[in-house]
């Protein structure tokens, strides 16, 4: 499925980063995670939308009124039509999240997952920030989560990559050397 999921983000992507495209990258998914809200907290809204028996107008018709009411633009609107018309809205949310780092990813950015030992101040953070975007190359967006075990430092993860900094961290590696030798 994820080559699936794939294949939407990055024909999605293609029309939002089209030369000369006046989209505005952060709208289009503002517009989808109000749409995949709906999604979660209707049942009803998604049996209906995802029901095979239900002709394609009668939906479409529910996702033009939907569009209206939430004031998508219409390319995100083709967007859900097609996702529906292929039944793949089961997948909305995997396909979105896929968007997002393909968006990400054209746009020169990183995600940064930082956990740090204790709450960091604003000039700490900078730095932190700075330094990832020199590694990378590429502009960083940070979320921080504060976690105690690592008793000290912090531990960065940008996509695969893990950085680990942590006091934890560091007494681990010497345990394994001790045990090594």
């Amino acid at each position: 499925m994820a080559s699936v999921v794939g294949t939407y983000a990055r024909a999605f992507a293609d029309v939002v980063m089209t030369k000369g495209s006046s989209l505005d990258p952060a709208r289009m998914l503002q517009e989808l995670h109000g749409f995949e809200t709906l999604l979660k907290e209707s049942d009803p809204l998604r049996r209906v939308l995802e029901n095979p028996s239900i002709a394609s107008e009668d939906k479409r018709a529910v996702l033009d009124a939907l569009s209206a009411r939430l004031g998508t633009t219409r390319q995100v609107r083709n967007f859900v039509a097609v996702i529906m018309d292929h039944r793949r809205l089961p997948l909305f949310s995997e396909i979105l999240k896929q968007l997002e780092e393909e968006l990400d990813s054209r746009l020169g950015f990183a995600e940064a997952q930082i956990s740090s030992a204790r709450q960091l101040g604003d000039p700490e953070k900078q730095m932190l920030e700075a330094e990832i975007a020199r590694m990378t190359g590429k502009k960083v967006r940070a979320k921080y989560e504060q976690d105690a075990s690592l008793l000290g430092g912090a531990v960065v993860q940008v996509g695969s990559t893990i950085y680990d900094g942590s006091v934890k961290g560091q007494l681990e590696r010497i345990r394994e050397q001790l045990v090594d030798n």
